[in-house]
């Protein structure tokens, strides 16, 4: 078993379209500050790298599964260019009805990385900037990460609070050292 920091994708590696819009092309990526630092430093650290992530705009027909998944592997190969690796993309395509298990606060999607990876969640880390994704990581049994903001207005609060996926990362990594986890 190993561990994993799964990533939020929106918000954490890329800036967020503004409210109610998505990012659907390669064009509208844009990487944060320090995010290919992080990830590297992440790989270097001994953690898979799991990108986990809500795209509704599938369901709304603004884009298709394939073309979120084209838009993955571009973004992964623009990080692996950078010496920041992806190990993998996992995201949810349905919209918020009716529920499924892997849209985000659900843990369907960790769950599924888990199974393929052979990754071991109590070790791991979900890293977002939504309640969602702090409450799929704690369902999950991940330790979690609040990017960006300091409040939570969930019933699970974060591990962690974060300004950055680079600034997550090195807590992360000295919350590590101090407690002698292994991975």
């Amino acid at each position: 078993m190993t561990k994993a920091a799964f990533l939020d994708r929106d918000g954490v590696i890329n800036v967020k379209a503004p409210e109610g819009k998505y990012v659907t092309r390669w064009e509208e990526v844009e990487f944060l500050p320090g995010v290919a630092s992080a990830i590297g430093l992440l790989n270097k650290s001994g953690f898979r790298v799991i990108v986990i992530s809500n795209q509704r705009c599938v369901a709304k027909g603004l884009v298709t599964s394939g073309e979120v998944e084209a838009l993955h592997r571009k973004i992964s190969k623009e990080l692996a260019a950078l010496g920041a690796i992806i190990d993998a993309f996992y995201f949810c395509p349905h919209d918020t009805e009716p529920a499924c298990d892997c849209r985000k606060p659900a843990p369907g999607m960790l769950l599924q990385a888990a199974k393929d990876h052979q990754i071991d969640l109590r070790a791991s880390w979900m890293i977002g900037d939504a309640d969602a994704d702090v409450t799929a990581g704690r369902n999950a049994g991940c330790k979690t990460v609040l990017v960006g903001r300091r409040t939570n207005t969930s019933a699970s609060a974060p591990d962690l609070f974060a300004q950055s996926l680079l600034d997550a990362t090195e807590k992360i990594l000295e919350s590590e050292s101090l407690t002698g986890a292994k991975g």
